[in-house]
């Protein structure tokens, strides 16, 4: 065989091999059956991919339970749980870190809460910690590294921060530092940007090939935007950045310094404010909602929900999604009057566009974040198994 076949036949191999692995972490386990229908590789093929990824320790092979009929039972492929990734999400009010395994499951959340927000450094001293004292859980696993998702502008090439403008930080190479601090491989992106990959894949966006992501927050209303399953390309990495789109040119002043933008308009806040809370966890958003039920409730999500759509406009009507997913009490309001953000972004859209654009609700809640930063963690790995 000449070099460049060889070459050709590695690479083949390769790309195999990640195919199957991310069928198993994405979609679950499947028998060798069915991945060799969603392959239309041959049964010996996926036979030969699936030991080679068992004896590197990435999957793991059990019999069916519950089944019946006739024959031998195709063997069923887990994705192997004993190879993970730490996931951290840092919020205006939190830092939280959990370990996600390769087969999705997020175990050992740990939440470190905090009044003021402190630096950079200072919270990567406290995801620290965090990990320190996750060691026992670890024990026997491998660690594949660690990824942060942060709320403001982030290269994800290199995972410096650009700006975090409520929390003060400039330029701080926060994957560095989180590398020096707890001696993992380390990786940083934008938050929303995290939470719009991990929604696409494992979420309320599975199985579309567009959507328009929104989270909101205490840190302001993140985003972001899959076209073709990928975040669409830009010239610094900071695209769909719509918290920032122009809703009110009365508006607020804003921490980017442009005046009426969504974030300003729609904020965490105001909401805690009318709800009568000084702090409320985003989770239990909904229930708060539900027991302080009001006239004045009510018309406070309905204003919120007509400027939510106001902001959403531009962003539906240039990307033209499947789908707008919502996060965070964004995606709270949401449910409690759906047909009042329908109805008054359905009224600013173009009408072909408006008439099969949907909008849901998140489905990962708070694990959004830490699914999408062990995204970044276990990436290498999914695109060369055995080369990783």
């Amino acid at each position: 065989m000449s070099t460049q076949a060889h070459t050709g036949s590695r690479e083949l191999r390769r790309a195999n091999l990640s195919r199957v692995l991310r069928l198993v972490h994405e979609e679950g386990a499947a028998s060798r059956a069915a991945l060799t229908r969603r392959t239309g590789l041959s049964r010996s093929t996926i036979a030969d991919l699936v030991a080679s990824l068992e004896e590197a320790g990435l999957v793991v092979e059990r019999d069916p339970t519950g089944t019946g009929g006739v024959g031998r039972p195709s063997p069923v492929v887990h994705a192997s749980a004993d190879v993970v990734a730490i996931g951290t999400g840092v919020e205006a009010d939190a830092v939280t870190v959990a370990v996600v395994g390769l087969d999705g499951a997020v175990a050992h959340r740990i939440r470190h809460e905090y009044e003021a927000e402190p630096s950079a450094a200072a919270t990567v001293e406290i995801v620290g910690r965090l990990v320190d004292s996750l060691a026992p859980a670890l024990t026997g696993a491998r660690v594949l590294g660690i990824g942060a998702a942060v709320p403001g502008l982030v290269s994800a090439a290199d995972g410096l921060v650009r700006m975090v403008p409520h929390a003060g930080w400039v330029d701080e190479p926060i994957a560095r530092l989180l590398a020096d601090r707890t001696g993992l491989p380390a990786f940083a992106d934008n938050d929303a940007n995290l939470g719009a990959a991990a929604e696409s894949t494992f979420g309320a966006g599975r199985g579309l090939s567009s959507l328009v992501y929104l989270h909101g927050g205490p840190s302001g209303i993140g985003s972001g935007v899959r076209l073709g399953g990928t975040a669409p390309a830009s010239a610094h990495g900071f695209a769909a950045e719509l918290g920032h789109t122009l809703v009110d040119p009365r508006g607020a002043r804003c921490r980017c310094g442009a005046t009426g933008c969504l974030e300003t308009e729609v904020r965490f806040d105001l909401l805690l404010d009318v709800l009568g809370r000084d702090r409320l966890d985003l989770p239990d958003v909904s229930a708060a909602l539900r027991e302080a039920a009001s006239p004045e409730v009510d018309a406070f999500v309905a204003e919120q929900l007509r400027r939510l759509a106001t902001g959403l406009r531009n962003a539906v009507n240039a990307f033209d999604p499947e789908a707008v997913v919502l996060g965070g009490f964004l995606g709270a309001l949401f449910a409690e009057q759906p047909e009042t953000l329908l109805a008054a972004l359905r009224a600013q859209l173009m009408p072909p566009i408006a008439e099969s654009l949907v909008v849901v609700r998140g489905a990962l809640g708070e694990d959004r974040l830490l699914i999408g930063a062990a995204q970044l963690a276990l990436r290498g790995l999914l695109e060369d198994p055995l080369g990783a």
